[in-house]
């Protein structure tokens, strides 16, 4: 065992343990009931106080166990590292499915080195939990892909006739018109669509072969950090526009032979 697999394994044991804690603080929180806490770039871009709380349990927890590393997370957390390694969290990804109680959100968690800039980063370390249905997916850097103890892969290439291709919406109410003319277009090209409004989740899902794609804009770092990785070591490429990893402007998943066939359907359309 290498020094290197031994140090990732590690920080993949503290991603996993500081998810699950996280997770049981949101699903008890959720049994007591949740309402808006505020409101971000627009009126449905929305937070709960459940959001803030899990964030402030992480951050703490991996302050205590790994105090020089940095820190980004979705709802303000942020914290310089003298270490070379930053923690990107996602302390409810899905926070408009928590607010209904549909129970398909997640605890995201990835430890990156570098700074939090997908362009740059190495991702290290990968967790992404839904805290209802108790599935774990996580990935180690060339350590392949799992859910809970059992290996995962994307599913087999097929035409794209006969994909099932995930996506997601912008908050803002013109991309979201221009995306939803893209799906209406694309809609008659594949099997079907899903909008299951959890980013993280959704690339997890191209990680075990339950869609096979997925594809998304305006997305942030911490919605595709830990989820990244797993779909990557599940075997797919996992990108942005042409030769750029991914960003806010663009992601993609998907099997590296429909890969470039995807992106160049939903490309000019605008996604």
């Amino acid at each position: 065992m290498t020094s290197s697999r031994t140090a990732h394994e590690d920080l993949l044991r503290i991603a996993r343990a500081v998810a699950i804690e996280a997770g049981e603080l949101v699903v008890a929180a959720r049994r007591a009931g949740v309402a808006v806490a505020d409101r971000k770039s627009s009126p449905v871009d929305i937070v709960t106080q459940v959001d803030r709380d899990s964030e402030a349990l992480i951050r703490e927890r991996l302050a205590q166990t790994r105090p020089l590393d940095g820190f980004f997370g979705e709802e303000g957390g942020r914290g310089s590292s003298t270490s070379g390694l930053t923690w990107i969290v996602d302390p409810i990804d899905g926070t408009v499915n928590y607010l209904y109680g549909i129970p398909h959100y997640a605890i995201s968690v990835a430890v990156v080195e570098g700074e939090a800039d997908p362009q740059s980063w190495t991702a290290l370390a990968g967790v992404v939990l839904n805290p209802v249905t108790g599935e774990l997916f996580h990935a180690r850097r060339h350590g392949g892909a799992f859910l809970g103890t059992s290996p995962i892969a994307i599913a087999a290439p097929v035409p794209l006739a006969e994909s099932l291709i995930a996506t997601g919406f912008a908050y803002a109410p013109v991309t979201r018109a221009e995306q939803g003319e893209l799906i209406a277009r694309l809609l008659p090209a594949v099997r079907d669509i899903r909008r299951m409004g959890t980013a993280s989740l959704d690339l997890c899902a191209v990680a075990a072969g339950r869609v096979n794609a997925y594809f998304e804009r305006t997305l942030s770092p911490w919605d595709h950090a830990a989820g990244g990785l797993i779909a990557t070591e599940a075997g797919a490429v996992v990108k942005g526009r042409g030769e750029r990893r991914p960003d806010h402007e663009f992601i993609l998943a998907a099997h590296p032979r429909m890969a470039r066939e995807l992106e160049s359907i939903v490309g000019p359309l605008g996604a």
